[in-house]
């Protein structure tokens, strides 16, 4: 188990180094400086380098409720908030190289398994809340089904994060995020709704 000192620190700060050095050759006096600790104490509490990554994970996806809260504050319908939680999709895309989760995938098992987990526990529900209240305020469709389009966004997230599908070396993980999720939700809209998608839209 992580000690006091680590806990205190947000190990959101490991990924970075992951990024740059990749999640088994990530050295541990980078890791350690980053999250202002030493080696000793880093290998101390997480002598296995798969506990190491599933918590940093798990710290970043607190990190991404708290933005979506503060978003939530500052777009009022559900089309802003969807469009903006895509924003923050694609920023977070963008900083990650595309080897990532490959090698999430095929060698930190747990790992990624807890990244599907929240998925399905925190994204889909969100995404369902959001439609409903879409419609409910007359910016998407009343004839979407929601469990429906709510799994088909689940498995084009699924779809993307494929590297057989799109290998990280022929495409721009950006750009495919874009192609596949923008203009689908924008065909979700009512008129009134897609007055709003414009203007965010520009701005993705």
């Amino acid at each position: 188990m992580p000690n006091s000192t680590l806990t205190a620190i947000s190990l959101e700060a490991a990924l970075p180094v992951f990024y740059q050095h990749g999640l088994r050759d990530a050295p541990a006096a980078l890791l350690a400086s980053a999250l202002r600790t030493t080696v000793p104490d880093l290998t101390a509490a997480y002598p296995d380098r798969a506990a190491l990554v599933q918590h940093a994970m798990l710290a970043d996806m607190e990190r991404q409720k708290r933005e979506h809260t503060a978003l939530y504050t500052q777009y009022p319908t559900a089309v802003e908030r969807l469009y903006g939680l895509l924003q923050l999709g694609l920023r977070d895309l963008a900083e990650v190289p595309g080897p990532f989760y490959a090698e999430l995938q095929t060698d930190f098992p747990e790992a990624w398994a807890a990244v599907m987990e929240h998925l399905a526990s925190y994204s889909a529900p969100q995404l369902q809340q959001l439609l409903n209240d879409g419609i409910r305020n007359r910016l998407f469709r009343s004839d979407i089904n929601i469990q429906l389009v709510t799994k088909v966004l689940m498995e084009q997230l699924n779809l993307l994060l494929n590297p057989q599908i799109f290998p990280p070396a022929r495409y721009n993980m950006s750009e495919v995020f874009r192609s596949i999720f923008l203009y689908y939700i924008r065909g979700l809209c009512t008129d009134e709704g897609a007055r709003i998608a414009a203007n965010h839209f520009t701005k993705i």
